[in-house]
């Protein structure tokens, strides 16, 4: 019995000795606990929840931001790539709205500098909500009596309050309130006990192999943009963010995707064609690290992505 106590103890001196937290904070920050005045902005946000909801945003009255960033589904709809308004899908997966605003860009390659810009693009994508112009859109909310009253008491200092860009302002504020802290979030506060034993183990497994290189920060991710294949080539079709910026430099080239509730945000990579998280976890390791994982080092890694799964529900 005494022995057994011994090397327990010395089993977890020794994790304690590999999980170097001063190197865990400096390399990952907690959610914040807001990235908006909630009370001040009380009727923006309430606004850009119905709009994100609203499925008279698109063409046929049937898709919504909700249809492909399911608030009760972590922010995604788990499908590769989502059918828009007449079922036609696009090539990439449908990433969640959930932290997206602690991002540096929006969409896969970057091409939105922000939320609002993201917000708007769908809406005329003739692939996802079909609306063929601004005008458009504006007619068809002007038909509604409630929208034109909500669209004034949102922005009461506006001449004109119902514009297209005032849809994406208030879709943007809603947005801002889609933060998801979880165990890990308490683990960087201080409380040690937030962590499993085998989660802190994939941690430091985590950090060991070098995921910390692209998956950091406050949304461990989201910061960066990353070749696909950077140590061993991955195949794929898609140029990424050089459809945007036409450098030579940034083919294959995509926004890092957040790590946090991953678990639950499958299938992966920008065209969904990944599964599950253990074969993410197995491909990143190789294609981006060199590094031919275990099955014992990714049973960890995919340990400690659980901690960053979130409890919080959004009414």
């Amino acid at each position: 019995m005494k022995l057994t106590i011994f090397f327990f103890v010395l089993s977890f001196s020794l994790l304690s000795q590999e999980l170097d937290m001063a190197e865990v904070k400096e390399l990952f920050k907690p959610l914040p606990d807001s990235l908006i005045d909630t009370k001040k902005n009380a009727d923006m946000i309430s606004l850009g929840k119905k709009l994100y909801f609203e499925k008279k945003l698109s063409v046929n009255n049937k898709i919504s931001c909700n249809s492909c960033h399911q608030i009760d589904n972590f922010g995604v709809d788990n499908e590769a790539t989502s059918p828009g308004h007449d079922g036609k899908r696009g090539e990439r997966n449908s990433p969640t709205s959930f932290n997206a605003a602690l991002h540096i860009a929006q969409f896969w390659d970057g091409r939105a500098k922000d939320l609002k810009e993201q917000a708007l693009g769908p809406i005329l994508n003739p692939v996802e909500m079909g609306m063929p112009s601004e005008k458009s859109v504006i007619e068809k909310l002007s038909k509604e009596a409630e929208y034109v009253s909500l669209f004034k008491k949102a922005f009461p200092k506006d001449k004109e309050s119902l514009t297209y860009n005032n849809v994406g302002l208030a879709i943007e504020a809603f947005e801002k309130t889609l933060l998801t802290p979880s165990r890990f979030d308490d683990f960087l506060k201080g409380n040690k006990n937030a962590l499993t034993a085998i989660e802190k183990r994939g941690l430091s497994k985590f950090m060991e192999v070098g995921c910390t290189t692209c998956h950091n920060g406050v949304a461990i991710g989201g910061n960066s943009y990353q070749m696909i294949g950077a140590a061993n080539e991955y195949k794929t079709h898609d140029l990424g963010r050089y459809s945007v910026t036409k450098k030579e430099e940034d083919k294959k080239v995509f926004k890092v995707p957040s790590l946090r509730n991953v678990e639950k945000t499958f299938p992966y990579f920008h065209d969904g064609s990944i599964k599950t998280l253990d074969e993410a976890i197995s491909l990143m390791g190789y294609h981006q690290l060199d590094e031919k994982l275990d099955k014992k080092s990714i049973s960890e890694i995919k340990a400690f992505l659980s901690s960053l799964t979130s409890n919080k529900k959004f009414n």
